[in-house]
């Protein structure tokens, strides 16, 4: 799951870098599986934070073992319940920025505090060696520009509140935000949601077990 960096960054300072359009379709084709018949597809379910994208991606990778999660990597300290290579790829900030000079990610973001977050090609490569689809959770700019990246070949997913109260509510039951973050939250979240007609669906999730099942249907109709 990739974190989110405060609405300052979203607007002003964050620092997505895409691939331009010629080097796009250049290292596009060379993301090659071994099995040719393979459809190279991807899935991104993007949000903003409090949505719940995070619990859907984890129930379809649970039913579906097609998919498979695209690990992000990040230059933040790994905390003591994380795993390298599982959680995310922890890399040190010169590494991280000697892979962007290689032109080594999809899509990449400096946040607040100075630390790098982004989506490696060798990760994609790495799924779909085992012939499966990746299927990536990302913030909303993050999952517009993989979304560009890919094309058709993707299918890009907006999971929203049913209001903004309500998300301020479930932030609130996490009890993991001061009062200052939690503003910052709530206040990027409402301008994320601007976003939402540029994502190919929409899901509501006010009822989890129906935006589940609303997930499934889509993914399912996506890969037939």
């Amino acid at each position: 799951m990739r974190e989110n960096s405060s609405i300052h960054n979203f607007r002003k300072n964050s620092k997505k870098k895409l691939i331009s359009m010629t080097n796009q379709t250049q290292m596009y084709s060379n993301l090659q599986p071994p099995n040719s018949s393979f459809k190279k597809n991807a899935i991104i379910f993007s949000a903003p934070s409090g949505s719940g994208k995070t619990t859907i991606v984890k129930h379809l990778l649970s039913v579906n073992n097609s998919l498979s999660f695209s690990v992000s990597a990040c230059t933040r300290n790994k905390r003591e319940t994380e795993t390298h290579g599982k959680d995310y790829y922890f890399l040190s900030i010169e590494d991280f920025k000697q892979k962007i000079s290689a032109n080594e990610f999809l899509e990449y973001e400096e946040v607040y505090g100075g630390n790098f977050y982004g989506t490696l090609k060798s990760e994609v490569e790495r799924i779909w060696a085992q012939n499966k689809t990746v299927i990536f959770d990302v913030d909303v700019e993050g999952g517009l520009n993989i979304k560009k990246y890919f094309g058709h070949d993707a299918i890009a997913v907006f999971v929203k509140p049913p209001d903004v109260k309500s998300l301020e509510m479930r932030l609130r039951e996490r009890s993991t935000e001061t009062e200052e973050m939690l503003k910052i939250r709530v206040d990027k979240a409402v301008h994320e949601m601007e976003y939402e007609n540029k994502f190919d669906k929409v899901i509501v999730n006010d009822s989890l077990d129906e935006a589940l099942a609303e997930a499934e249907k889509m993914v399912n109709e996506f890969l037939k």
